[in-house]
């Protein structure tokens, strides 16, 4: 039982840490263009 104090409270803390980083990661604009990517595979861009 006194494994849950220290327990709840580590996974509550990398939860919210957890959360920071996705919401950090939006702000950054990470998640902006999904499409670019995807389709940048498809082009050959070493005209040289």
């Amino acid at each position: 039982m006194s494994g849950l104090v220290y327990l709840i409270p580590a996974a509550l803390f990398l939860g919210l840490m957890g959360l920071a980083a996705f919401l950090w990661s939006l702000n950054t604009g990470q998640y902006d263009d999904l499409d670019g990517s995807a389709e940048r595979i498809l082009f050959d861009e070493d005209e040289g």
